[in-house]
């Protein structure tokens, strides 16, 4: 007695696009997340001159507890440049070399390990898309061959397997649709990371100078 697959291969087809739209938003989600994660741990190029005034003149006085304050506040709290400040400051009996190493690996592990996790589902799911789509296709040969084995037996009509081609080609373009969207925004995202470590690794460059000139001259 043949077993009849139809029911099964049918209820795959439902599962493949469930599959594919619950990816599509989980994708979406983590671009927006990652994006504003970016966004809270960058200042603009305003508030960084405004926090470069108000370091410098307390570095030359050298009031350390009036430079944890300022990184301390709401403006600064998910800011990476002041939050690696407070652990120079915490850190200030270390020699210049062992506190730059010690910042380096603190924006490594807390920040951009941070974003890079994100990163990496984006990349996840650009990957799986497609797979999800190829699935589709062979699904839906899988159903069209049925068909026409069916039809040679029972000389059915074969305008019948247009439903499962239909399937099997749709399911391609839509992981590819939903891939390409992500590759675009993770590669834009990658830029917009490495912007952001350019941007700590200046500002705290310039602190460390700053700090160097005033431990030299006290």
């Amino acid at each position: 007695m043949d077993f009849n697959f139809a029911p099964i291969f049918q209820a795959s087809s439902n599962a493949i696009y469930i599959s594919l739209a619950l990816v599509a938003i989980f994708g979406v989600f983590q671009v927006v997340l990652l994006a504003r994660k970016i966004a809270e741990k960058r200042m603009s190029a305003a508030a960084t001159d405004r926090f470069r005034e108000q370091v410098l003149e307390m570095v030359q006085k050298q009031d350390w507890e009036g430079i944890a304050g300022v990184c301390d506040t709401p403006a600064y709290w998910s800011r990476a440049v002041p939050q690696m400040i407070l652990v120079a400051i915490a850190n200030l009996n270390k020699s210049p070399a062992k506190l730059r190493q010690l910042l380096a690996g603190k924006f490594e592990r807390d920040v951009l390990a941070n974003l890079e996790y994100a990163a990496s589902w984006i990349n996840t799911i650009v990957k799986s898309a497609p797979m999800l789509g190829l699935l589709g296709t062979v699904s839906g040969m899988i159903q069209a061959f049925a068909k026409i084995a069916d039809a040679q037996k029972a000389g059915g009509d074969p305008s019948a397997l247009a439903g499962e081609i239909s399937f099997a080609l749709f399911t391609t373009a839509l992981g590819l649709a939903v891939a390409i969207p992500l590759v675009i925004a993770g590669a834009f995202l990658h830029v917009r990371m490495g912007r952001l470590q350019d941007h700590v690794q200046e500002e705290l460059d310039w602190f460390l100078d700053e700090l160097d000139t005033v431990r030299e001259n006290s």
